[in-house]
């Protein structure tokens, strides 16, 4: 069986690296509050220099369900929260203390539910919270990124972008989905420095999410 990675349609580059992309390739680099915010041409090389299938694997997880870091890991302790459909948080699902909802549904598109059935099968299980953001700036630079903002949040935060930029009249769904009020959706997640092209490059990403 193929792997979930080799679904995807990678964009092709005549560049000299190992991904196929040149530092023209990738603009300034988006931070919002200390953490990177990727372009889907970034997170394709970002993927693409990830070593291990089950890290693959996670890093897609991550990004196709805009979770926190913590709860992918708790996630990963307790699959049967995912029901086929929505994965299901409850509120043992993440501790954090100021969290508006006490649990809710993470909605996804047909590319996370099948994300999903590998993630569940990874015999590697996440790592802490600080190893996975040391991961992230190595992968990032094997992959010609700056690893500036690189860090645990960077997939959340990217997911969350995409979706306002992508979907701008379903804001309720998004926020309701991620965890967030509309007001700190709207504080932090709109108004990114996102162009057409990079809209067309999401489409492969978020298509079919509502």
């Amino acid at each position: 069986m193929l792997h979930f990675i080799s679904l995807f349609n990678m964009m092709q580059g005549n560049g000299s690296t190992a991904n196929g992309y040149t530092s023209e390739d990738f603009k300034k680099p988006i931070i919002r509050q200390e953490t990177r915010i990727l372009r889907p041409r970034e997170f394709q090389a970002l993927l693409r220099a990830v070593p291990l299938l089950d890290q693959q694997t996670q890093l897609q997880c991550l990004l196709f369900t805009g979770m926190r870091y913590i709860e992918a890991k708790r996630f990963q302790t307790y699959p049967s929260w995912f029901d086929g459909d929505f994965i299901h948080l409850p509120k043992e699902a993440c501790l954090k203390k100021e969290r508006t909802q006490q649990e809710r549904w993470v909605r996804l598109n047909q590319q996370g539910k099948t994300v999903i059935r590998y993630f569940v099968q990874c015999k590697r299980p996440l790592p802490t919270y600080q190893a996975w953001g040391m991961a992230m700036k190595r992968w990032g630079k094997a992959a010609g990124l700056d690893p500036l903002g690189l860090n645990s949040k960077t997939t959340r935060k990217t997911w969350e972008s995409w979706l306002m930029f992508y979907y701008t009249n379903q804001i309720a769904h998004i926020t309701l989905s991620q965890g967030h009020t509309q007001l700190i959706s709207l504080q932090h997640y709109l108004n990114m420095p996102f162009t057409e092209i990079d809209r067309l490059e999401m489409k492969q990403f978020v298509e079919g999410w509502i």
